[in-house]
């Protein structure tokens, strides 16, 4: 491997980063102000966990290729003096990072060719995906979009009218995504109106949420959220996302239950990652867990081949033997269907399972 300099990150606008906007003052919402106090460096993520120091100058600079975030409750679920923790793992920016690897790039699925307006991806027939913020609550370190040019893509002048009129156009679509960055950062003044404004066109029948914050923020499941989801004819879905059986503890559970609740339906998808979940007792827990919380196991991700996320990759062959044994432990409803995604593809391609040794 070639060690590669570190690409410059765009520092991502105001308008992308409401999730900070007003995040300190007293009258911010809890999720807001909890978002806040993330932590935001090495050195207090070591210190937290009682981690050894002597390597951090190692990952500096991966860490300000792609900056350390990562809400204290998510911190709290990390075992205390454990480098090889599987949350840890998922955040931890490391020397590995900065290694160019072939077949990796910054844009891996070409995403950059779908966006039809600015904001809006129509990659599959019958969905479009807005991304509605260039912001996150955790920057995982594997994530596909960790090089996008959020600045580049991200609607001005008119807001979100072009792609609005290009969804109101298009009668084949049925659904919008909300997805980012992570949707659920930006604030609920903003969704709700871009919610109301979906509603009022006529073809579309569902909204879905792709995020990760009711797994690593669950306090933003809060009844100013449920109101905008359940408050149109829209037929609202929620896409979490978790890795690992240990990140669904009692306030994850609390805030799946206050969903469903509200009638939102909540599925999983999981991103197969080398050394924190490429295990059937892992994935098994983690099924079992998600179904008691009343999540449903969606997908299981081959891992998109991202630069500077190669020593998170698990092989097909591994992963198609993985998930067969897991059929053989698990009834059909719990085993996630394995997928991976390819760029210019019509949809997911699904991964049959491997039976033979």
């Amino acid at each position: 491997m070639i060690t590669r300099t570190p690409s410059s990150r765009p520092t991502l606008p105001a308008s992308l980063r409401d999730s900070e906007v007003s995040t300190t003052h007293n009258s911010a919402p809890l999720w807001q102000q909890s978002l806040a106090q993330a932590v935001k460096t090495l050195g207090e993520l070591h210190d937290e966990l009682g981690l050894e120091t002597q390597h951090i100058h190692l990952a500096e600079s991966a860490h300000r290729d792609f900056p350390l975030r990562v809400p204290r409750s998510f911190v709290r679920r990390m075992r205390h003096n454990d480098p090889q923790d599987p949350l840890l793992l998922q955040v931890l920016p490391t020397a590995e990072e900065l290694h160019a690897t072939p077949g990796y790039s910054v844009d891996p699925l070409r995403e950059s060719d779908s966006v039809v307006t600015p904001g809006l991806l129509h990659k599959y027939r019958g969905r479009a995906l807005l991304m509605v913020t260039g912001a996150c609550a955790i920057h995982c370190r594997y994530c596909f979009r960790r090089h996008f040019p959020y600045a580049d893509h991200h609607p001005s002048g008119d807001g979100w009218d072009q792609a609005l009129q290009y969804i109101a156009g298009d009668a084949t679509l049925s659904e919008v995504i909300l997805s980012g960055g992570d949707p659920l950062s930006a604030s609920d003044h903003k969704l709700a109106r871009l919610a109301s404004s979906l509603a009022s066109i006529p073809h579309l029948r569902r909204l879905r949420v792709h995020t990760r914050l009711p797994v690593v923020l669950p306090e933003r499941v809060d009844s100013s959220l449920l109101g905008w989801l359940t408050g149109s004819r829209l037929k609202p879905v929620m896409v979490i996302h978790s890795n690992h059986p240990r990140e669904i503890d009692d306030a994850v559970r609390d805030a799946i239950s206050r969903l469903r609740g509200a009638g939102i339906p909540v599925l999983n998808q999981t991103v197969l990652l080398a050394g924190i979940n490429d295990d059937v007792s892992t994935l098994r827990a983690l099924s079992e867990v998600l179904f008691e919380a009343g999540v449903q196991p969606y997908y299981l991700h081959l891992m998109d081949r991202v630069d500077g996320a190669a020593h998170f990759e698990v092989d097909e062959t591994s992963a198609r033997r993985l998930i067969w044994q897991l059929m053989q432990e698990l009834p059909g409803y719990l085993v996630p269907k394995l997928v991976r995604e390819v760029a210019g593809a019509p949809a997911k391609l699904s991964i049959a399972p491997l039976t033979t040794p």
